[in-house]
C-alpha cells in the first residue's frame, strides 16, 4: 500500500449520499498538505448547473461521461505528482471503468455511514413514511400497503 501512494499519491473517497465525503476528504487533504476536490461541486462549477439540472436537462449517460472525463483530469494532475483527496460522487463507480482508472493511481477509500447518520445530514426523514427496507422489496411494498392511507 505504501509503495501505491509513493508511485502515485491519490486518495479517493467513495460512499453514499450523506456519509460526509467532502468533509472527511477536506480534512485529510488539510492535515496531509495536498490539494483537495469535491468532484460534484467541480462538475457543477465547469458546467454551470447543478448535478440534478444536469442529469434532468442532458440524463445520466452524459452526466456519467463529465464524471469520468472530471475524474481524468484529476489523476492526469495525480500522475504529474501533484498529490491530492478526491471526495467522489455516489455514482462514480457505477460507470465501467471508473475504478479502473483510479485503481492504480493510489487508494480509494469507502466511508461506511449509518442510515442515522445519512438520514440525519441529508434530511430523508421529511418523508410523510417512513419504510424500513429489509433485504428483500417484498416487505418493503407491503409495508407500504399497509400504511393507513390506503384505509
Amino acid at each position: 500500500m505504501d509503495i501505491k501512494l509513493k508511485r502515485c499519491p491519490g486518495i479517493y473517497i467513495a460512499g453514499f449520499a450523506g456519509s460526509g465525503k467532502p468533509a472527511v476528504g477536506r480534512m485529510l487533504a488539510d492535515r496531509l498538505g495536498w490539494d483537495f476536490a469535491d468532484l460534484d461541486a467541480e462538475i457543477e462549477a465547469e458546467e454551470g448547473a447543478t448535478i440534478a439540472k444536469i442529469l434532468e436537462k442532458r440524463g445520466e449517460p452524459e452526466f456519467r461521461r463529465i464524471e469520468t472525463a472530471m475524474m481524468q483530469k484529476w489523476v492526469r494532475r495525480i500522475e504529474r505528482g501533484v498529490p491530492a483527496v478526491l471526495a467522489l460522487g455516489e455514482g462514480a463507480f457505477v460507470q465501467p471503468g471508473n475504478f479502473d482508472l483510479i485503481e492504480n493511481h493510489g487508494i480509494s477509500l469507502w466511508l461506511d455511514c449509518g442510515f442515522e447518520d445519512i438520514d440525519r445530514r441529508a434530511g430523508y426523514s421529511k418523508a410523510d413514511f417512513r419504510i424500513e427496507r429489509t433485504s428483500d422489496a417484498q416487505t418493503a411494498v407491503q409495508a407500504i400497503l399497509d400504511l393507513p392511507i390506503w384505509k
